[in-house]
């Protein structure tokens, strides 16, 4: 994980004075930070990493409320709809940029409902089997793939979701048919995997990386650019002989839309300040989470990339919207 550059820090502090000037008052209460997938998943464990050193800061505790359900669009919808005061924010990640491809008749817009405060970090997908199915490489399993044709399922934690696209990006560049089997977290997805009823799931080092090194699940590839540091001896999809593989996974915080400038830019500095203590760095570090280190308007346009980008490959992989 690349630490921040000394400048970068030493502006965060100076921003940090005016913008605390700008905001005072403000929190005088807990925040609810809304997370739209169950407890356990990867969008749940690495903000709460943040969250206790965010806390600490503000003088305030941010109470995690999880409302899982629908692609993560049932607890965005609560935030949408929420009082723009500040203190209701959402953590959500790849998904929030991919529920306008899924879910036409959404009701609200991922880029108009919300103000996009800052990024938490960026995290390849990994690809695990059950160590019964007998896959020693990639190569393995795709081969098994081809020569029965439908005949693999993979597992998500739920339609929509970035480890649904991981795996359909995954299956068209290695030129697969697989069933998709979507399931409510990552832990059912997971359990199905490692009992060998669903054959692969591609999730975050987060999540899967402690059953790869426990034994119950055998990692095949890294679907990034680049080897992650958790599980160092597992070949990225390029180097595996895949290409046009990658489908890295992002997390960050949003507000309600009319959420007031100098709250949200409070909170952007505030998280930033979070993200470079030693001891989020660290543990960060080891769920193989890289930063992404964005002002919110670079935040937004990155956002505005995503959902382009994920329109296309929904498109491609030929999954009809709901």
């Amino acid at each position: 994980m690349r630490p921040y550059s000394p400048i970068r820090i030493a502006a965060i502090g100076l921003a940090l004075a005016a913008t605390h000037a700008q905001a005072e008052g403000w929190p005088s209460k807990p925040l609810r930070a809304v997370i739209p997938f169950a407890a356990g998943s990867s969008t749940d464990i690495i903000p709460r990493v943040v969250f206790e050193q965010l806390s600490q800061q503000l003088g305030q505790a941010v109470v995690v409320e999880n409302r899982a359900g629908a692609g993560g669009t049932i607890g965005t919808t609560s935030v949408a709809k929420a009082d723009p005061d500040g203190y209701t924010i959402l953590v959500s990640g790849s998904a929030h940029t991919i529920a306008p491809a899924f879910y036409p008749k959404l009701s609200y817009d991922p880029e108009r409902d919300f103000a996009a405060i800052v990024p938490l970090g960026i995290s390849p997908s990994v690809l695990v089997i059950s160590p019964t199915k007998g896959f020693k490489t990639v190569a393995d399993l795709v081969a098994a793939g081809k020569a029965k044709p439908g005949a693999l399922s993979f597992s998500s934690v739920g339609v929509g979701t970035a480890t649904h696209l991981s795996a359909e990006r995954f299956r068209m560049s290695a030129g697969l048919d697989a069933l998709h089997v979507p399931f409510k977290g990552g832990a059912e997805a997971m359990s199905e995997v490692i009992s060998g009823r669903i054959d692969f799931f591609l999730g975050p080092p987060a999540l899967v990386a402690p059953h790869v090194r426990e034994g119950k699940l055998t990692a095949l590839l890294v679907n990034g650019n680049s080897r992650t540091a958790s599980l160092p001896d597992i070949p990225t999809a390029r180097e595996a002989g895949i290409n046009d593989a990658e489908y890295p996974m992002w997390y960050g915080l949003f507000a309600p839309a009319r959420t007031p400038r100098d709250i949200v830019d409070r909170l952007h500095l505030e998280t930033l300040k979070a993200l470079r203590a030693p001891k989020v760095h660290d543990r960060l570090n080891q769920l193989a989470v890289d930063p992404l280190d964005m002002t919110p308007t670079e935040f937004t346009a990155y956002v505005r990339r995503e959902i382009a980008l994920n329109k296309v490959l929904v498109q491609k992989a030929g999954i009809k919207p709901d």
